[in-house]
C-alpha cells in the first residue's frame, strides 16, 4: 500500500489534497496544551473545514480528543469542537465512543475521580458506506436468575450472556484498550496512539484499499495500522523529529533537513 508522510502544518498540508480523496481519518489532536508540540496551537476551525472537504462522501472522521481542567473546571473543548464538526462543517455525529484506558494508573484531581478515558467522535458525511462492527467475543444464553420488584413482586431477570459460547456478540461504544503501544515507539513520542485503537477504528470504518488519513500524525502509528491493514495512507506531522520517526516505523526514507544559513 502507499503510506505518503507529509511534513508540515495540517492546515496548508490538507490544501493540498484533493476534494473527496480521502475514505477515513483517525487522528487524535494536541488538545487543550496537554500535548506539547513547542507552543504550537492549531487552527481547529480551518482544519474542520478542511477534513470535510477532503472526505469523499459517505466518509468518516474519528476524532479522538479530552479535555484539561483549568481552574478547577474541565474546558469542555472536545463538546465544542464535536458540535462545530456538526453545526457548522455539515459532519453528522454518527456516534460518541469512549476510549477508556487501561493501564494507565490514577491521574487527575483529587477533588474529582480520576480520569480514565477520552471521547471518540464519529463523525461521518452523510451515512457511512462501510460499516464493519467488530465483535466482542462468543457468548452462549444463559437464563437469569430472579430479582424483588419495588413493589415486593418476584421478578425473572433476562437472558444472560457468558462467554464461551456459540454466539458471536458485537462490541459497544465503550472501548476498553490499553495506553500506550507496547511496539516500536514506546519512549520516542510524549503521546503515543495506541495501536489496537487505531486497527480497530480503520477496521470498522473503511474497507482494503481505502485512503486513511491522520492530520495529527505523532509517530506514525494509524500509518503503520492503514499498513498493516491494506490501505493507503496520509499522514501529516508538523514535528519534523515525529515526521521522521514514523517514516522510519514504515521502513521509508527520512527526508533530509536543511541547515539554517549563518
Amino acid at each position: 500500500m502507499t503510506v505518503t508522510i507529509l511534513t508540515g502544518d495540517a492546515r496548508d498540508m490538507l490544501a493540498t489534497l484533493p476534494a473527496a480523496s480521502i475514505d477515513l481519518t483517525v487522528t487524535s489532536p494536541p488538545y487543550d496544551n496537554l500535548r506539547k508540540y513547542g507552543g504550537y496551537s492549531f487552527d481547529f476551525e480551518a482544519i474542520a473545514a478542511e477534513l470535510y472537504r477532503v472526505t469523499k462522501p459517505g466518509g468518516v472522521v474519528v476524532w479522538v480528543v479530552g479535555d484539561a481542567t483549568v481552574k478547577g473546571s474541565e474546558t469542555g473543548t472536545s463538546f465544542r469542537q464535536a458540535l462545530h464538526f456538526k453545526d457548522v462543517c455539515g459532519f453528522s455525529l454518527h456516534d460518541t465512543m469512549i476510549y477508556r484506558k487501561m493501564g494507565c494508573g490514577a491521574c487527575g484531581s483529587n477533588y474529582a475521580y480520576f480520569q480514565q478515558f477520552e471521547y471518540m467522535f464519529v463523525l461521518s458525511k452523510g451515512r457511512p458506506k462501510t460499516v464493519n462492527r467488530l465483535g466482542a467475543g462468543r457468548f452462549g444464553k444463559k437464563s437469569g436468575g430472579s430479582r424483588v420488584r419495588a413493589n415486593g413482586a418476584l421478578h425473572r431477570s433476562k437472558t444472560l450472556y457468558v462467554p464461551d459460547g456459540d454466539r458471536e456478540v458485537m462490541r459497544g461504544n465503550v472501548w476498553d484498550i490499553l495506553a500506550g503501544n507496547n511496539g516500536d515507539d514506546k519512549v520516542a513520542h510524549p503521546a503515543r496512539f495506541p495501536e489496537q485503537l487505531a486497527a480497530d477504528h480503520i477496521a470498522s470504518w473503511s474497507a482494503p484499499g481505502d485512503t486513511v488519513l491522520d492530520p495529527f500524525l505523532g509517530s506514525g502509528t494509524t500509518a503503520k495500522m492503514a499498513d498493516s491493514l491494506g490501505r493507503h495512507c496520509v499522514g501529516i506531522e508538523l514535528n519534523p523529529d515525529y515526521a521522521d520517526l514514523a517514516r522510519g516505523r514504515l521502513g521509508l526514507a527520512a527526508i533530509p533537513q536543511l541547515e539554517d544559513a549563518d
